[in-house]
């Protein structure tokens, strides 16, 4: 059995925690502490933690979870009894073996908003946006799942199988967020990355769906990378990244200009940031906090987006759009950006999709485009539309 792949099978729901990125892959076990939710900042909450750990005996404590779109509620952040790592899913041979397909299963899907509901919203966000209110925010929508005839739906092991043999090279994670309770996801986007002093933040704004027509899916690729629009969303991303950023930095290197990653659904705009840390070091943590929430999730401004979407969202996020992913007790760790994920609850999986809403967008495109972010988590559970 491949080490990575080995862990992946080894997930199990409950008090189990999966991360696979494209440096490592992690698989942790049970609760030792948790990480207090009170009036402190979430990266002294988190760095204190470990500190009592490492002071208690724990030789390398980490903590594992996930982060709201709303800082300010609580956090679904643990230290694990146990941590098992191995290599990339990526490298590992048996990964391009496929998941067993998915069970034959009625799903009842609703969703919130109904799309005619959502375009609505998005022409009320350029109606405003043309009057000059803000330039950018970003609009999701959900669909919730049940299935009325399984009682065992939905396959969560299984669930995170096709995930993670899908995109092998993406953000694969499933985490408990509350009793009954577990977010689980594959997302194509990291927020902020830290080892020593090196930072990697990796945003992506700007996309299109692919096409199972090999010739159409490079049109649609080089499009994108020609797209006015998309190229102002991007940039409008990327600035916001390297302002957030540079305090932290001795040093910071943003190219001028986007490159294109794909996923199964998707092609995205992306840029890649790489700096070195000043000293004192901020921990991976305290800078995706700085980062988060990104206009990529959000908007710009970010109050007003803030407000946009409370007033246009007829859903609470809870943690989608939020930050999921890991911190060891000397600052390192790999924080994503919790996009492509959907939450079980207890028979229901609720799952969520978003578009970067300007001037230029349409609530037809903002509304297809949703649809084609959906496709990952459909096509997992095999309720594809």
């Amino acid at each position: 059995m491949g080490v990575a792949t080995g862990l992946l099978d080894a997930y199990a729901p409950g008090d189990t925690r999966f991360f696979a990125s494209p440096t490592r892959t992690l698989l942790a076990h049970g609760v030792r502490a948790e990480v207090p939710h009170d009036e402190r900042p979430l990266a002294r909450r988190v760095a204190e933690t470990l500190e009592a750990r490492r002071a208690a005996g724990d030789p390398a404590p980490i903590v594992v979870g996930a982060v709201p779109f709303d800082q300010d509620a609580p956090a679904a952040l643990a230290v694990p009894e146990s941590t098992r790592w191995a290599p990339p899913l990526a490298e590992d041979p048996l990964i391009a073996l496929p998941a067993a397909a998915p069970e034959a299963t009625r799903w009842r899907i609703r969703p919130a908003p109904e799309p005619a509901g959502y375009g609505d919203a998005v022409a009320e966000a350029v109606r405003r946006m043309r009057r000059g209110d803000f330039s950018k925010v970003v609009l999701a929508r959900t669909l919730e799942l049940t299935a009325p005839d399984d009682p065992d739906a939905p396959d969560l092991p299984g669930l995170l199988q096709r995930l993670a043999r899908r995109d092998p090279t993406g953000y694969t994670f499933a985490v408990p967020t509350g009793p009954g309770r577990t977010l689980l996801g594959a997302s194509p986007e990291l927020l902020v990355s830290r080892r020593g002093r090196r930072l990697v933040a990796n945003p992506l704004a700007g996309s299109v769906p692919r096409s199972a027509d090999l010739a159409e899916d490079v049109r649609r690729a080089a499009a994108l990378l020609e797209s006015a629009k998309d190229l102002h969303e991007h940039a409008v991303v990327v600035d916001a990244v390297r302002d957030a950023l540079a305090p932290y930095c001795a040093d910071l290197d943003v190219p001028a200009h986007p490159t294109l990653v794909r996923t199964a659904a998707m092609w995205h705009l992306s840029t890649t940031v790489t700096g070195q840390l000043a000293e004192p070091r901020a921990s991976a943590l305290e800078l995706a906090c700085a980062l988060h929430p990104t206009p990529a999730v959000c908007g710009t401004p970010t109050g007003t987006a803030r407000d946009v979407i409370r007033e246009l969202e007829p859903f609470d996020r809870g943690m989608y759009s939020g930050v999921v992913g890991w911190g060891d007790a000397d600052g390192d760790g790999e924080w994503v950006v919790t996009i492509r994920c959907a939450e079980a609850d207890r028979g229901a999986l609720r799952l969520y999709a978003g578009a970067g809403i300007v001037a230029a967008s349409t609530p037809e495109a903002e509304t297809a485009e949703t649809g084609a972010k959906f496709r990952t988590f459909l096509h997992a559970v095999g309720a594809d539309q």
